[in-house]
């Protein structure tokens, strides 16, 4: 029944995080290309406007978006009114949204330090506005199953946004080109958006105000608790920002880098696993829905623990190879920030959404942002920007914990059973030792950057899959499985031969 499960959330996510990852190939040259374009000062002031960007549209989400996971697959007759109730409030809050940053962007600038920032604030607006009202696009793909669609949407969205951002840098290699290739974006996502949705849903995209009631009962406090976490996680970029110059926070920023390749993969398995779990729960299979959960979260940290031990590895190497020399003291700071990785493989607050437990959602954010807003003060004074990375981890330590307890009496568990603890150790274990054959190799070689990364990046994923091949938590089934997709380029071979 475990492996059932599994499967029936592996094979959607797969092909979600595939499509992502088409993309991420696309939209992570965008910094790189732009830290080559803008000097630090005005990639810093990139950074900023994209701070405030990331910051208003978890917050002006109002929960209508995500909220379609827990509806949609939950009261079919009622789709198309929570659609529409979805867009319409999405549509209000980016017009207030772009309203306030036109007015405040002069003085966006004095807070952030950072005069140029107000001439480009109307424009981020914009941006947000037409970004928010599509929001709903690859939610409802999802929650319909159509993840070819949403494979689709992922990868071109991610090409096109990238093509539209590098092209305009490099051609005027100005900043007010770069958001006007980002509002054309924008503006073409919402119009595929909206042809999407008329052809799903035509004639039942009706306003109902009873759906609207409830669907709020819902989102408002998801809504809390997203704006409460956006806060706690963006905090620390605002105290940065507040107390150095935008070359400063460039600098830091780069050390923060957000990888792609987590978050996708995160999301991805994270919104099928939502609706699998959903399906369980109603139909009264709570072992079920619990073992999906044990899972999920072991195949997740297979992948998020060598990514981990990896990039800390190469941290020094990587940063001077995308970002050049100018941010090679990011490098430390991203080691540090890369730790954080590990506790997205514990998808709590999934968990918690698809048993409606928002309002305690509402708790652990508060939690969240206590702790940073009460230790960041002092650890940047004691540690200067590492201060700022170390009281943000510890926010994100204490409430995993908290949450820990909570999915364990949701899911009426023991706390030797909330995790598959054995498998976590002896994955982080085996992720920690393949660095040792790259250490030695490093100290030998003299390469440059790329030969360097390649060579060190595949010497350790093979010691990390040798590793965990004989000795890992692998099942039967995975291991018959990875020798089925072995195997496959030589039956594929031998058949042409054949033919």
């Amino acid at each position: 029944m475990q492996d059932k499960s599994a499967g029936s959330v592996f094979k959607p996510a797969f092909m979600l995080m595939s499509g992502r990852a088409l993309g991420f190939l696309a939209a992570f040259a965008i910094p790189v290309v732009l830290v080559r374009v803008f000097d630090q000062a005005e990639f810093g002031t990139y950074k900023q406007l994209f701070l405030i960007y990331t910051t208003l549209y978890g917050i002006a989400q109002l929960g209508m978006a995500e909220s379609l996971f827990y509806f949609l697959p939950t009261a079919p007759a009622g789709r198309g009114g929570y659609v529409l109730n979805s867009l319409v409030a999405l549509a209000f809050a980016g017009v207030v949204c772009l309203a306030g940053l036109w007015m405040s962007s002069a003085s966006l600038g004095r807070w952030f330090n950072n005069p140029e920032l107000g001439r480009y604030v109307p424009l981020i607006g914009v941006y947000l506005s037409l970004m928010l009202v599509s929001a709903v696009f690859e939610i409802v793909m999802i929650t319909r199953k159509h993840h070819l669609f949403a494979f689709g949407a992922y990868a071109l969205s991610d090409v096109a946004r990238a093509g539209l951002y590098i092209v305009p840098a490099l051609m005027f290699r100005s900043l007010f080109a770069v958001f006007v290739g980002a509002v054309a974006f924008a503006l073409a996502r919402l119009i595929t958006v909206s042809l999407y949705l008329r052809r799903e849903f035509s004639s039942t995209l009706v306003f109902d105000p009873a759906l609207m009631k409830k669907h709020l009962v819902y989102a408002l406090p998801f809504a809390l608790a997203v704006s409460i976490e956006t806060l706690q996680n963006n905090l620390h970029m605002y105290v940065v920002s507040y107390h150095f110059d935008a070359a400063t926070f460039a600098i830091y920023s780069v050390g923060c880098l957000q990888i792609p390749l987590v978050d996708f993969m995160m999301t991805s398995t994270s919104s099928v696993m939502m609706v699998k779990m959903s399906e369980d729960l109603r139909e009264g299979r709570d072992q079920d829905a619990l073992e999906l959960w044990l899972d999920t979260t072991r195949k997740l940290m297979l992948v998020f623990a060598p990514l981990v031990g990896g990039l800390i590895m190469l941290a020094g190497t990587l940063i001077t190879f995308l970002f050049t020399a100018n941010y090679a003291t990011s490098a430390p700071l991203f080691m540090v920030w890369t730790t954080s990785m590990l506790f997205a493989a514990i998808m709590t607050d999934s968990v918690l959404r698809v048993h409606a437990d928002t309002r305690f959602l509402v708790v652990l954010n508060l939690l969240r942002l206590l702790v940073v807003a009460s230790a960041i003060l002092p650890f940047l004074t004691r540690f200067g920007l590492m201060g700022a990375v170390l009281a943000t981890l510890l926010a994100t330590v204490l409430a995993k914990w908290v949450a820990l307890a909570r999915v364990r009496a949701i899911l009426h568990c023991k706390l030797t059973q909330v995790l598959p603890w054995r498998s976590l150790a002896s994955i982080l274990a085996i992720a920690a030792a393949a660095v040792l054959p790259c250490l030695l190799l490093e100290s030998v070689l003299h390469l440059p950057a790329v030969l360097l990364l390649l060579t060190l990046g595949v010497v350790y994923a093979t010691s990390y899959s040798l590793l965990l091949w004989f000795i890992g938590p692998l099942k039967g089934s995975e291991r018959q499985l990875i020798l089925q997709w072995l195997q496959a380029p030589g039956a594929w071979a031998g058949g042409n031969r054949r033919a």
